[in-house]
């Protein structure tokens, strides 16, 4: 099923397919390119892990202050 709010990047124009990572996966036959694609496609990932987990602490911060009164 596809997410129409899906943020990972993408690859290029030039390329067409979607850019993707699995932790642990042989990284031997990768070209520079390939490692600047994954790179940033990581780094944009953590960025959405840590707004969404910001979120969720505000949200279970917001919940225990209210409950506390």
């Amino acid at each position: 099923m596809i997410d129409d709010q899906d943020e990972r990047p993408r690859a290029g124009a030039g390329g067409g397919k979607t850019v993707s990572h699995e932790i642990g996966q042989p990284l031997d036959a990768l070209s520079v390119a390939e490692f600047d694609e994954r790179i940033a496609l990581l780094r944009a990932e953590i960025e959405r892990l840590e707004q969404a987990r910001a979120a969720k602490a505000a949200s279970l911060a917001a919940a225990d202050a209210f409950f506390k009164k």
